[in-house]
């Protein structure tokens, strides 16, 4: 008897996971809507859950090099390794409010490294460089 309770304790456990997961990806959708304008349609996303513009920007990069590149409206950031360019410039129109008029986006491969007696290698990630219209700044180094 024990048994087949047992049973039945689990699988109302995944039918409660499955509902779960199904109301997580159900808050992920993505609001598309199409705009006529002079001969063009222009399709304008947003994305309707604000924690998904900080799942894309996953950090901004602080270096020296990115910080020279400040100067010339340059920001650079981690992203997630599957945004894409048009998803980061969704995130940081909805983060910052300002729209980028560039993005350049780099796969960097972690460096090979030692720890202690052993070869390691640090994790890969994606950087993106972000080039902000003239006039426009963000700041990125509070809470750094």
């Amino acid at each position: 008897m024990g048994l087949i309770t047992n049973f039945l304790h689990r699988k109302q456990k995944k039918e409660q996971l499955s509902k779960i997961g199904e109301k997580q990806s159900a808050s992920v959708v993505v609001e598309e809507k199409k705009v006529k304008t002079e001969n063009k349609t222009e399709h304008k996303v947003k994305l309707t859950d604000k924690s998904l513009a900080f799942r894309v920007l996953v950090k901004p990069l602080v270096t020296e090099k990115s910080a020279i590149a400040e100067n010339g409206n340059k920001y650079s950031f981690v992203v997630a390794k599957s945004a894409n360019k048009n998803q980061i410039k969704i995130a940081i129109e909805e983060i910052y409010g300002v729209k980028p008029s560039q993005i350049n986006v780099a796969n960097i491969e972690g460096r090979r490294v030692r720890f202690g007696r052993t070869m390691g290698k640090r994790n890969d990630y994606k950087k993106a460089i972000i080039t902000l219209p003239e006039g426009k700044t963000i700041d990125i180094h509070t809470g750094v």
